[in-house]
């Protein structure tokens, strides 16, 4: 692991509202189990990170989806885990107290099947030493015949606004892209008391074994995460950032996140942070690198701090309409 000096780290150092985190990078919900997971890898460190996401929890305990639940890829990973998690008292009383809050910032991330259960589960963690409140509104909506909350503007605002009237802390929704209009979901969501965004969140994708003839996930389809995505996360971070600006929102960027240089992207388009998920299962010590490109990177163009990035990004003139072939 790379210690930076105080005047690098100070560099990094970034507001998420108004919490202080020590780098622009946040480890991602699922990706790191309750906090733990990567403790037990010589060289990690929690520190490397500025926030992290602790993984999907409901009200009640869940077991999850039947195997396979993962499926590698081109440049990819399809996971369908299923929200498998102790219940949301299991996690406040038990895991919370063991977490090391000197060392980041800790996120919980809330799923729920109702807009009852994200409000209750949202209550709970709100009397929890936990920083900031993450809703998963990709869950399906068991009310409206399985529809994503994510999918749609309406419901979106409704869970956001059920979760914001039982708490004070910082609430970030994490958007999905399997919708028409994920800026008009994000303004939406900001009427109804949205303090940040977390963009994207996995899409959707199928996996099939040619021998069987049988989809190679359990569940028959998972998010797609990875490299293969990240093009379209940046499309999507830059088309929210148009309507998060003006609000002062902001924005965790993710979706395929390898390098600095993938981090510099999310930044430029309009995040304030940026997720690191994937990469980790094959570089749990991606954390530290990331940082010294960041900061080799502001010194190499003359930058005074990461926040300088966000949002810097110059369109070309007069773009015309976006066809192929």
């Amino acid at each position: 692991m790379t210690l930076l000096t105080d005047t690098r780290q100070h560099q990094l150092e970034v507001d998420f509202c108004g919490l202080p985190f020590a780098t622009p990078l946040v480890l991602l919900s699922g990706c790191v189990g309750f906090g733990e997971e990567y403790t037990r890898v010589s060289g990690f460190s929690n520190r490397d990170a500025g926030a992290v996401c602790l993984k999907g929890t409901t009200l009640e305990p869940r077991l999850g989806n039947p195997p396979h639940r993962l499926a590698e890829t081109p440049m990819g990973m399809l996971n369908a885990i299923g929200l498998q998690n102790p219940g949301v008292d299991h996690v406040v009383s038990s895991i919370l107290p063991a977490l090391d809050f000197t060392e980041t910032r800790f996120i919980a991330n809330v799923s729920g099947s109702t807009v009852e259960e994200y409000a209750e589960v949202t209550r709970r963690f709100d009397d929890s030493p936990i920083d900031a409140i993450e809703i998963n509104i990709s869950c399906p909506n068991v009310k409206e015949g399985g529809v994503a909350f994510g999918n749609d503007p309406d419901m979106s605002a409704r869970v956001v606004e059920a979760c914001r009237r039982v708490t004070q802390k910082p609430l970030i929704t994490k958007l999905s892209p399997n919708q028409t209009d994920i800026a008009e979901n994000a303004r939406r969501c900001i009427e109804a008391g949205s303090d940040a965004f977390a963009v994207i969140n996995t899409l959707m994708g199928m996996a099939i074994d040619i021998n069987t003839r049988k989809p190679v996930i359990g569940n028959n389809q998972g998010g797609l995460s990875g490299p293969a995505i990240k093009p379209i996360a940046v499309l999507k971070v830059h088309q929210v950032y148009q309507v998060c600006k003006s609000h002062g929102i902001p924005i965790i960027g993710q979706g395929g996140v390898t390098s600095a240089e993938d981090a510099i992207e999310f930044l430029v388009a309009g995040a304030s942070t940026v997720g690191i998920g994937t990469a980790l299962f094959y570089d749990p010590l991606i954390c530290s690198k990331i940082n010294d490109g960041l900061i080799a990177y502001l010194q190499r163009h003359g930058f005074q701090h990461i926040s300088q990035l966000t949002g810097s990004l110059s369109l070309n003139p007069a773009p015309g309409a976006c066809c192929t072939g």
